[in-house]
């Protein structure tokens, strides 16, 4: 294709999207949509049919790559969508006349910027179908605000959908169509995908429909990226605006994940795309579909990850497991005996090596059943049954207080610290208006090595309480350099360790 047949499909669909290049380096959420199928069958009355999946390649010789290439497209095409969305945006957020009064009374302008009028924004995205009624899944962010859905199938047909379903957590939803007997996809257990393996990505990259693009898995359980439950498969096959919500499938024609996001430092791809893992949909999209929403297991317990500083502290052999920093009264870790301080190592058998691991299991898992911890406490190894509730609505994050009281520097541990009173107490969501409020850390010191911030409260240094600034000089005094120093701190209203040398 020479170059300005490709600078014409640009020029025709770019306007389409609103896509800005030269973006700084961070995530780009796909504005097209897409999304991974699967039908699961439910006993109760009124539940789906059974899939009706098109036939597997799974038992077919392969040639050869190219051979399998065709075989898959054949299986994954029928079921990819493409998606198209109209949002409003009322005329009270447009700009007003950016001249003011510059040229007078009379406002020459005022006839162009001061009309109330309503922009009508458009994007694309892709979706495939995952139920043969007309359920199609994609990302949250494809149809997040949509006043207007149209879904055009690979048969030429363009239906109206409607949003049944959203979890902007996991950026995933669910739309519906009015058709039948569609073909759908199978979902896949991503869980056991490989670092390596060949995979290819379906959307509607620049508003080009039915675009098949080939790749390996160049990464698995990418976390840190983009909310609680980040669990992203990385691949390197093509992704650009447009696939987002668009299935990644394996050779088999198999849906493993959904294309959500892009890292780039241009706007379009670069070699780094991100999908939701198979795996996680397998719960979430039964529970849209039927009840619009997702329900999510809850222990309230605050966790962190293990450290080999943290691991000394806590005689611990190994920097294995999950440590406990805080417990919710009344949640379902306190109603079990959960302690702060515990390191939880294994939930229902699987072992938790990650906080992300323990809240992704925890999520899954369905309100009311119980659940079976293996804990260290003081060196002892204990089995726990948790009943795991429903978690409760998120609470706002705590600020801090703009009163400053007399101010402490200690310089063994390159901190600057303050009192804290009854007022900052209750900002800070402290339990009692005691500790040692860090306002100020120096940089390169053993504190800002071990990740202590200003806005941290102090509470106990090596288990001996912190009760003030002046508790806190008394015990770093003695302090011996080189030692390990554990902290017992209240960030955000959330209890948290941090353990350092000095040195």
């Amino acid at each position: 294709m020479s170059s300005e047949m490709k600078s014409s499909l640009l020029e025709k669909y770019a306007p389409k999207l609103g896509f800005k290049h030269g973006l700084a380096v961070g995530l780009l959420l796909l504005m097209l949509g897409g999304g991974l199928g699967y039908v699961k069958t439910v006993s109760s009355a009124g539940s789906p049919p059974p899939a009706q999946t098109n036939n597997s390649v799974s038992t077919m010789p392969v040639d050869s790559l190219s051979t399998a290439f065709e075989r898959v497209a054949k299986i994954v095409e029928p079921s990819v969508v493409n998606i198209s969305t109209e949002q409003v945006i009322q005329s009270s957020e447009m700009p007003r006349d950016p001249f003011g009064g510059m040229f007078g009374g009379d406002r020459p302008f005022g006839f162009f910027f001061d009309q109330p009028r309503d922009m009508t924004q458009r994007s694309l995205g892709s979706g495939f179908i995952v139920d043969p009624r007309g359920y199609i899944l994609t990302n949250n962010h494809v149809v997040k605000d949509a006043t207007k859905i149209k879904v055009r199938l690979q048969d030429g047909r363009e239906l109206s959908g409607k949003v049944v379903g959203t979890d902007p957590e996991t950026d995933l939803a669910v739309i519906k169509v009015e058709a039948g007997n569609l073909p759908v996809l199978k979902l896949a257990d991503s869980d056991q995908v490989k670092v390596g393996e060949w995979v290819l990505a379906f959307g509607s990259p620049f508003g080009l429909e039915q675009t098949m693009t080939a790749g390996i898995i160049s990464a698995k359980g990418r976390e840190g990226i983009g909310g609680n439950y980040d669990n992203y498969l990385q691949t390197d096959a093509a992704i650009n605006p447009g696939n987002s919500g668009g299935p990644l499938v394996n050779l088999r024609g198999e849906v493993i994940g959904i294309n959500t996001m892009i890292l780039s430092q241009s706007g379009a791809f670069q070699g780094v795309g991100l999908a939701i893992p198979a795996t996680m949909a397998d719960n979430i999209y039964p529970q849209l579909i039927q009840s619009g929403k997702v329900t999510r297991g809850w222990l309230g317990v605050s966790i962190q990850q293990i450290t080999p500083e943290l691991a000394k502290s806590f005689d611990l052999k190994t920097p294995e497991g999950v440590l406990v920093a805080q417990v919710e009264p009344t949640s379902p870790a306190a109603k079990a005996g959960i302690h702060s301080g515990d390191v939880i190592l294994e939930y229902n058998g699987k072992q938790t090596k990650t906080p992300r691991d323990l809240s992704i299991a925890v999520a899954d898992t369905k309100v009311g059943i119980p659940a079976k911890l293996k804990v260290v406490r003081d060196g002892r190894t204990l089995a726990m049954d948790v009943a795991v509730g429903e978690r409760p609505s998120e609470l706002a994050a705590a600020t801090r207080s703009e009163s400053r009281p007399e101010k402490a520097e200690h310089a063994k541990l390159g901190v600057t610290v303050e009192d804290v009173d009854s007022n900052m107490a209750r900002q800070l969501k402290l339990p009692s208006a005691s500790g040692a409020l860090v306002t100020d850390v120096q940089a390169g010191s053993p504190a800002d090595e071990g990740d202590l911030r200003p806005g941290d409260v102090i509470r106990e240094i090596n288990r001996k309480p912190i009760n003030n600034a002046v508790d806190l000089q008394t015990v770093v005094r003695n302090l011996k350099d080189k030692s390990t120093v554990l902290l017992t701190i209240v960030r955000q209203g959330q209890t948290r360790f941090l353990a350092f040398d000095l040195s």
